[in-house]
């Protein structure tokens, strides 16, 4: 059985979404921020960057969100969340995961905790979550040329863990100020993932009630 480390809207949730597809054993260990959980020597012990999420599957433990996603679609391959290894569309489908992660999820990240380069200088603190939120959604928007060219998913009429990714950050990027759902592509895929039993579990698992993404 797998465990999966969460806090409620984490980076967590992409993982969560995996599982429920999957329809693997599983049960969720909740990490709670509000006491800073993640920074217990327990938890550190899990995952050393005291970040959430992690996942254990036996004697395995791995942390970052994206490396789990992948280990999950490889381990239930009959799942199709990911094109067959060494394929054309494998490699488009890593190219997209980790543009989101490296690139979109980096500046939301950025835009949420700007304290964190800026410290206690509220100027510049204002001025990075700004740079932060311009260049997220100037990603934003790449993505949607590609849906609006070749969507409606990533890997065009075949749904990817990729999806589910974006789902999860498109939750996180609602209050800029040109939210996602602005773009419609990105719309319409938010649309056709949040529409599946899986990924409604997931966040209902989460007691997450105002919406997915």
């Amino acid at each position: 059985m797998y465990t999966l480390y969460y806090y409620p809207a984490n980076a967590n949730a992409a993982p969560h979404m995996m599982l429920e597809e999957i329809g693997a054993d599983f049960r969720l260990s909740l990490v709670d921020r509000a006491i800073e959980a993640q920074k217990s020597n327990a938890y550190l012990k899990i995952n050393p960057n005291g970040r959430i999420p992690a996942l254990q599957d036996g004697d395995l433990t791995l942390f970052e969100a994206a490396a789990i996603v992948l280990y999950l679609a490889d381990a239930h391959p009959e799942v199709g969340l990911a094109p067959g290894v060494g394929t054309p569309e494998r490699a488009v489908f890593y190219q997209w995961l980790i543009f989101l992660t490296n690139s979109l999820q980096e500046e939301l990240m950025i835009w949420q905790y700007p304290d964190r380069l800026a410290g206690d200088d509220k100027p510049a603190e204002a001025v990075v979550k700004t740079g932060a939120q311009i260049r997220a959604a100037d990603y934003l928007d790449v993505i949607e040329d590609h849906l609006s060219a070749s969507g409606p998913y990533f890997l065009g009429d075949t749904i990817s863990a990729a999806d589910l990714y974006l789902t999860m950050l498109c939750r996180w990027a609602r209050p800029m100020t040109t939210p996602p759902r602005a773009r419609p592509a990105i719309s319409k895929l938010l649309d056709l993932t949040t529409s599946r039993p899986a990924v409604q579990r997931a966040y209902a698992a989460q007691s997450i009630t105002d919406g997915i993404a």
